[in-house]
């Protein structure tokens, strides 16, 4: 039946059903691997997740780019979409700064009334994790180069931007798993270890899905599915990253510096 309206009516999907049941699945493996030292729910659980973004990604990138549903106002919903989601990520950011500040502006008697608490060694802000905000300084640069370039047409340097970016990001990651392996405590240790590895754990977690975010619009691009009026999925992209970055920034003066 033909609809005369602009808007898109999505058709029955079967991912949104699978990605939650890969994110039950995944949670009560996380709990497994932490009770039972199991790994293997959780990996069951994520690989669902990977599959379903996979193909619905695909599903989108072939309604927007081959059938042309993304119609103006589609677009501009999915603006506002992404808009409202990056909000909520940053009010989810902000309960874990409410969490550090309130224990280190006014350290109780059990965390020895001084922060970092007593036996708590933290990094020096001046090593690794100056190199990390430098890396992701520089990956906001080569995103923000990539998007211009790809609004000027000029495919070429569009692609060598979004390369350099997901080597940044996956740069950025590697390094901070090093960091990891040479933390001198550990997330049971007070208050101080809990806020540092939730914190900036999920901020890792965010730094590889904005990776994987920009290295599918890595393969659309080279695929020549945007073109300089349309090309809403890298913008989104790009828009995430940059959050990221802020984020970082936050984490970096607050946690790295100011709180060692």
């Amino acid at each position: 039946m033909l609809m005369n309206h602009p808007y898109h009516l999505v058709e029955r999907s079967p991912w949104p059903l699978t990605g939650a049941l890969g994110a039950l699945t995944m949670t009560a493996g996380l709990t497994k691997w932490f009770h039972q030292y199991n790994i293997s729910l959780f990996m069951i659980g994520l690989a669902t997740i990977l599959l379903t973004m996979i193909q619905w990604w695909r599903d989108v990138s072939r309604e927007s780019t081959f059938q042309g549903l993304h119609t103006s106002p589609v677009v501009a919903g999915l603006r506002w979409g992404m808009i409202l989601f990056i909000i909520s990520e940053l009010i989810f950011f902000i309960s874990f700064f409410w969490a550090f500040f309130h224990s280190s502006l006014s350290p109780t008697p059990s965390l020895g009334c001084s922060w970092p608490p007593a036996g708590i060694m933290p990094f020096n802000p001046f090593q690794v994790p100056l190199l990390n905000t430098t890396i992701l300084l520089t990956s906001g640069v080569s995103v923000t180069w990539a998007h211009h370039s790809l609004m000027e047409n000029n495919h070429t340097q569009a692609l060598q931007g979004l390369i350099f970016t997901i080597f940044l990001g996956i740069y950025f990651s590697s390094l901070q798993a090093f960091e990891y392996s040479e933390v001198p405590f550990t997330i049971a240790d007070a208050v101080y270890g809990s806020t540092f590895f939730v914190a900036t754990g999920f901020h890792g977690l965010h730094v590889l899905i904005g990776t994987a975010f920009l290295a599918t619009c890595l393969f659309r691009h080279s695929s020549c599915h945007f073109s300089a009026q349309h090309h809403f999925g890298f913008e989104a992209a790009a828009w995430y990253w940059h959050f990221v970055d802020v984020v970082w920034l936050f984490l970096y003066i607050s946690i790295y510096w100011w709180g060692s």
